[in-house]
């Protein structure tokens, strides 16, 4: 269970997760960017634009960083988020992995719903092979439905006989758009940020005129075999629990090297909050992980 502290510091945000999904998703999208006035970059971290092919995108950059290069797919029911909201933690993943970090602010639903953010993920990936990045050296990473963004990203390079990186790391991952998964009416009662409700509601605006359940959506439903090795975190008490813990038996027996922490007491990507141990430790467990995909020991 989580400690007293961690408990106070949830209840605190529990006004400000709950209201997550309240309002137009104009007014959703600006306090989703609101919320990163609270906190600030480490030092010695820097940010650049940069257009990568086309799609608006940002260097997270460290002067102790290595060759490795994160491709970072931010969160927000496919609608929501943007390089701007997820900046700070980015900047703590660079440092955490020892890689510098490709942002990229894909287009958002309802203005352009599936498939723009896969075809701006993998636009940018191959704007990151065409300067010379080795694929061997990238993990492509995100958290919730950039978390599915990124499996799915590798399933179209998987499907276009296109060179695969090296692996990716999935935060609280939305795998699912059917929403079928136990958890989203086991845990209705204990997760402060999603509803079966917004789930539903956003899938919709994401997939458009076409099915939630294609693998490209939902990658729960893809083939997975052939996909470099995977890490997923989750928490214990958030909805989306059982796309996460579906996904890791599902790549288990297509032979995928998968890692799934499922974090105790925690809720949907809590690993945007820096004062919690929970996320610190979760973010030293990545940077562990990309260790040990570039030297070739996973497994």
């Amino acid at each position: 269970m989580a400690d007293r502290v961690t408990n106070l510091i949830i209840n605190m945000l529990r006004p400000m997760l709950s209201g997550m999904f309240k309002g137009t998703i104009a007014e959703q999208r600006a306090r989703m960017d609101r919320s990163a006035r609270f906190f600030r970059l480490p030092a010695d971290v820097k940010t650049r634009r940069v257009a990568a092919d086309g799609v608006a995108a940002e260097w997270i950059e460290s002067p102790g960083a290595g060759e490795g290069v994160l491709l970072y797919l931010h969160g927000g029911a496919y609608a929501l988020g943007s390089v701007s909201s997820h900046r700070e933690m980015i900047a703590r993943l660079v440092k955490a992995s020892g890689c510098n970090a490709l942002a990229i602010n894909y287009r958002l639903a309802p203005e352009a719903p599936y498939p723009a953010a896969l075809e701006d993920s993998l636009k940018a990936y191959a704007w990151l092979l065409a300067g010379e990045q080795d694929p061997a050296r990238i993990i492509v990473a995100g958290d919730s439905a950039g978390g599915g963004l990124a499996i799915a990203t590798l399933l179209a390079l998987r499907d276009e006989g296109k060179p695969l990186p090296a692996g990716a790391v999935c935060f609280s991952p939305w795998l699912d758009l059917t929403a079928s998964g136990d958890s989203v009416t086991r845990n209705a009662g204990v997760d402060p940020v999603l509803t079966a409700r917004v789930l539903r509601e956003y899938a919709a605006l994401y997939a458009g005129s076409h099915s939630t359940s294609e693998p490209l959506i939902s990658p729960l439903f893809a083939d997975l075999t052939g996909l470099p090795p995977l890490y997923l975190q989750a928490g214990s008490h958030e909805i989306l629990l059982d796309d996460a813990a579906r996904f890791y038996r599902k790549a288990q027996q297509a032979g995928v090297d998968t890692r799934l922490d499922v974090w105790d007491g925690m809720f949907h990507v809590f690993q945007l909050i820096p004062m919690l141990p929970q996320s610190k430790a979760a973010l030293k467990s990545v940077g562990e992980f990309v260790t040990s995909v570039f030297s070739g020991k996973t497994g």
